[in-house]
């Protein structure tokens, strides 16, 4: 695989040397793409729009464009560039001519509507990800470009169809995945390999999960996916919407600019606690873990049906209905009848209580059909806004507020035992209820999980809109209920679930996708299993995967691609806090982020420590730079996050800062598996007995 990088040459015309070709080529993609951008902005809306309200739509819709069409100076525009040894689309005949394409994160054309950059989702573009000299899918020269900021520096070259080159890893890849990361998660549509590719580029009919062990790109894979499919079906993407549901805020921070960088703007971002989050109700409180466990378990979604039927009563006596100088009489047993129809069908608390009126509403005209009028449906839905109608609705089939059925199952426990008989035990009852009760919904102390719990007896009374596409990233951690909740915001959609069970940190980690995915409402989606790493060192993995049998037994240890000698460092030392300010200073003389990751009680101690040493930090979330590159990082916030250099401290002060040793451990296999170019591992305290 020859590879080329004469930046040190000098200057050539663009028509003899194939680098000065290339840049020549970026530079006129540039101006194509500026172009492009101007026209746009050009637009005049005046003369085209009917009234003010399609102007601003008109207007927004522009602005996006101007948007998705900046022009990234330190982003390469293409990356990569495919020779066909045909047209695609043609004949494969002898002497037919072939095609050359750029590919890169944006389609550019010049002047003439020709395309200079070809965008990488299209599927002319995908032989760049997937070919091989065991099948070159028609690809005569593959080109790879390797870049320094925004500058071409080098090129790359793979003679698919030639017997007489052998097969070889690509360095400009290597380098580009090995490449030190400062600032936020970029994407790596440059360097997605094919079984990436086959899960991002998948229907969106169907929904996928995805396990992969740290440093399988399953989070990037996850976020290409959403921009291959608003490519693919931007129509109706457009129409239900996508969204992307990560841990915590710093995650989400961590990842927010990989789809803007894809010309992609209307993906909104959020956390389950967001997805559930009521106005006028504050998470105050938490629960212990048990508590939680309970609250989390799926059993709860019986309990809060049958507390939200439990509403519905049974009508004592007849309806009399005023009209005029008429008065029709509806039997007890009739409106039961309807009650019980509405009842057995598959409709919302809500939707059936507005129903009931039309039904008796209807079983009056049939009286009067009788007794010989004619009436038409103004007079139905005249008699069911009526007054005695709409009392005996209230009685029967009264109003339900989420908010309260689930303060006062928290806080009755004879109201709880009622509805939880048989599918709580007793002593799991009493776990649930508060210690001192609350006096209303405003004053209460919700905690996270109680607000689950509302959500769910929120769509018991009214069905939740649903979304076209959900990414839900660190699936592992969720509860049963929560992923009921996530399940609620596709079930006309499709889903893309991201994890890894070795991951799971909370005590309610889910055991099984197959599990996880039938809480979701979604047991038919495809388990997809990423087994090879691109980002942890193939010495640190290994390291970290001595955990695997006491945290997940029997889930396959990820493959590392990338040697680094070296990138382990393992030291036991008596004064920790100066070991930990020296090691962190020792990797900040590298290129790179650094992240010094301890347990949540050690965090206050090291940023004393670092602080007295004169060494300045970040919080996670807050964006590293070339001026600040240290963040310092409690281990319940570090899942998603990925440094190029990570100081650990005190591994066992991460395990014994959770409920269980298993959650300990998990947790610190999440923390050891941060790092891309290097780990060091500080401990004055034994290390945990499954990394000895």
């Amino acid at each position: 695989m020859p590879a080329h990088a004469p930046e040190s040459a000098p200057a050539a015309e663009p028509g003899t040397d194939p680098l000065a070709r290339e840049r020549a080529h970026l530079t006129a993609s540039r101006a194509a793409l500026r172009a492009m951008r101007e026209d746009v902005e050009a637009l005049d809306i005046r003369d085209v729009t009917a009234n003010w309200v399609n102007a601003i739509v008109l207007q927004a819709q522009i602005d996006d464009r101007i948007k998705a069409l900046a022009d990234l100076a330190h982003t390469p525009l293409f990356f990569g560039r495919l020779n066909y040894l045909h047209a695609p689309g043609t004949e494969l005949a002898e002497g037919a001519e072939g095609e050359q394409f750029y590919i890169g994160r944006r389609h550019v054309h010049d002047a003439d509507g020709d395309p200079m950059v070809i965008d990488w989702r299209a599927p002319v573009s995908q032989p760049f990800y997937r070919a091989s000299k065991a099948d070159p899918q028609d690809i005569a020269l593959r080109r790879r470009f390797g870049y320094t900021g925004g500058e071409l520096t080098a090129y790359e070259d793979e003679h698919l169809c030639d017997p007489a080159e052998a097969a070889a890893v690509s360095k400009l890849l290597q380098q580009e995945i090995e490449r030190p990361r400062v600032g936020p998660m970029r994407d790596i549509v440059a360097t997605i390999q094919p079984e990436q590719d086959e899960i991002v580029r998948s229907g969106l009919s169907g929904s996928v999960c995805v396990q992969g062990g740290p440093g399988t790109g399953k989070t990037a894979v996850g976020l290409h996916r959403v921009a291959y499919l608003l490519y693919a079906h931007r129509d109706r993407l457009a129409r239900t919407g996508t969204l992307v549901i990560g841990p915590n805020r710093s995650f989400l921070h961590y990842i927010e600019q990989v789809l803007p960088a894809l010309g992609e703007l209307e993906v909104k971002q959020a956390t389950v606690d967001d997805l559930v989050a009521r106005d006028g109700l504050e998470v105050r409180g938490t629960d212990a873990a048990q508590t939680a466990v309970v609250k989390g378990d799926a059993r709860m979604a019986e309990v809060l049906r049958r507390a939200v039927a439990s509403h519905v009563t049974r009508p004592a006596e007849p309806l009399m209905v005023v009209r005029g100088s008429r008065r029709w009489r509806v039997p007890a047993y009739e409106i039961a009848e309807m009650v019980e129809e509405l009842q057995k069908r598959d409709i919302r608390y809500g939707a059936a209580r507005e129903a009931l009126p039309q039904r008796i509403a209807h079983a009056v005209l049939v009286r009067m059909e009788q007794a010989g009028e004619a009436p038409d449906d103004r007079v139905q839905d005249a008699v069911a806004r009526n007054a005695a109608v709409k009392a005996a609705v209230k009685e029967i089939w009264p109003p339900v507020d989420p908010a309260k059925l689930v303060l006062r199952l928290l806080s009755d426990p004879e109201f709880l035992a009622l509805h939880a008989a048989d599918v709580l035990t007793p002593d799991e009852q009493k776990l649930l209820l508060w210690q001192k009760p609350q006096r209303s919904v405003k004053s209460a102390k919700w905690s996270a999980a109680d607000l689950v719990l509302i959500d769910e007896a929120a769509d018991l009374v009214e069905r939740t809109p649903s979304l076209g596409h959900v990414v839900l990233d660190e699936a592992q951690d969720l509860s049963p209920m929560q992923y009921r909740a996530v399940g609620r915001r596709c079930t006309t959609g499709s889903a893309t679930v991201l994890g890894d069970l070795a991951q799971g940190t909370t005590p309610w980690a889910t055991r099984s996708w197959d599990e996880a995915l039938g809480h979701l409402g979604k047991p038919r989606a495809v388990v997809e299993e990423l087994t090879a790493g691109f980002r942890v060192p193939r010495e640190v993995i290994a390291y970290a995967s001595r955990l695997l049998p006491s945290i997940s037994p029997g889930l396959a240890p990820v493959s590392s691609v990338r040697e680094a000698p070296g990138s382990l460092r393992i030291t036991e030392t008596a004064d920790l806090a100066a070991a930990v300010v020296e090691a962190c200073r020792a990797s900040l003389a590298h290129e790179g982020s650094v992240g010094l990751i301890a347990a949540d009680a050690r965090i206050p101690a090291l940023a004393d420590a670092l602080g007295a040493a004169g060494l300045a930090y970040l919080a996670p979330g807050e964006e590293t730079t070339a001026e600040s590159r240290l963040t310092l990082v409690p281990a319940s916030l570090a899942k998603g996050l990925e440094y190029d250099y990570v100081v650990l401290d005190e591994p066992a002060a991460i395990v014994d800062g959770e409920p269980d040793e298993r959650t300990g451990l998990r947790r610190l296999y999440v923390c050891l598996t941060r790092a891309v170019s290097g780990l060091t591992t500080l401990h004055s305290a034994p290390l945990p007995a499954a990394l000895t």
